[in-house]
């Protein structure tokens, strides 16, 4: 197929790009040439901006199979990438979010309720992506992509929280980091219950499953993430632990306790959501739908081990946690709180 992806020189986008070249499809990239200056061989690279300059997508002889959009994080991205592309694209993908349902009091399935937000909300008239807005903005990115789009020719992926190598966010890789450091019978603080349900997708596995899904035709949205309960904190950061050969002694610390030490959840501790905070239902979202499309997901223990290869192989000025994750003196006094 002929690909034209948006972005495709970070995270998500770059697995996708290697997936996609390792496939044998002809890629044409569109970004603005900041994270990605060197590119694989045959790769077409148009530079520009999405917000402002889409100049280098309207050459009307430029025909693609599909658009992948990695990096839409406002429906006026989607508006204006169809307006630029002006039919030449006749599928689009948008990597969404499960962060696009409305809430999280119960697991979610592809016809849950979906979030939003007022069109004269400020923030949504400023383009402003934080915390607040960025759910209902991939919920309304969606919908602004079946305005352009039928939905045949429309694929929406709702990955859950993606992990594993090239991750910029930090919120996974703080933990095979963490137990790399970790000597035999050191405390390690652990968040909340072992009984918590995890819930993940690997960018790699995420890549082969948006390409698989694509090449068979798939339409409509789709949860991309391992299955709902199949994975527990305590077993994850044990088998992480021993993937690596630690062997900490691991200090569990309640909701509560972390709470009141003003901890943030989800990013103080990583894959820690208090279980009756809005979020509590965040890693239990429904997944059959992908399974019966094909979804493959790798252990934790290679996610894991190629994440923490992947970090150690950053510039030392590159490894420090200033995204996610606790300091080490923050840690030290966490454990002396509760000693």
């Amino acid at each position: 197929m002929k690909l034209l992806f948006i972005g495709g020189g970070r995270f998500v986008g770059h697995h996708l790009l290697e997936a996609a070249l390792h496939a044998g499809h002809q890629v044409t990239v569109f970004n603005r040439g900041k994270s990605c200056t060197e590119w694989p061989a045959g790769v077409d690279v148009r530079v520009g901006d999405r917000r402002s300059d889409l100049r280098a997508l309207r050459q009307p002889q430029d025909r693609w199979d599909a658009v992948v959009d990695c990096c839409a994080y406002l429906p006026s991205e989607v508006h204006s990438l169809a307006a630029a592309l002006q039919g030449r694209a006749a599928r689009y993908v948008l990597i969404s979010s499960v962060s696009a349902y409305a809430g999280f009091a119960q697991p979610n399935q592809e016809d849950s309720p979906l979030g939003s937000l007022p069109d004269d909300d400020p923030e949504v008239l400023s383009g402003t992506v934080n915390g607040r807005t960025y759910g209902p903005l991939k919920a309304m990115a969606e919908a602004a992509a079946l305005q352009h789009w039928a939905e045949a020719d429309c694929l929406r992926i709702r990955p859950g929280l993606v992990v594993g190598p090239q991750d910029p966010t930090q919120r996974f890789t703080y933990w095979p980091a963490r137990l790399a450091r970790a000597q035999d019978g050191e405390p390690v603080l652990a968040p909340g219950r072992p009984e918590a349900a995890v819930q993940w997708i690997d960018a790699r596995d995420l890549a082969c499953f948006t390409l698989q899904a694509l090449e068979a035709g798939r339409h409509g949205a789709v949860n991309v993430h391992t299955a709902p309960d199949a994975m527990h904190l305590g077993a994850v950061l044990a088998e992480m632990a021993a993937a690596l050969g630690r062997r900490p002694r691991w200090v569990w610390r309640s909701d509560a306790e972390l709470l009141a030490a003003e901890l943030k959840p989800w990013n103080d501790l990583p894959l820690w959501l208090p279980a009756d905070g809005e979020y509590a239902h965040f890693m239990r979202n429904a997944n059959a739908r992908a399974v019966s499309w094909g979804l493959q997901t790798r252990s934790v223990v290679e996610t894991a081990r190629d994440t923490l290869a992947w970090w150690q192989g950053l510039p030392a000025d590159q490894q420090g946690f200033d995204k996610a994750g606790l300091s080490a003196a923050r840690e030290r006094a966490l454990l002396g709180a509760g000693a």
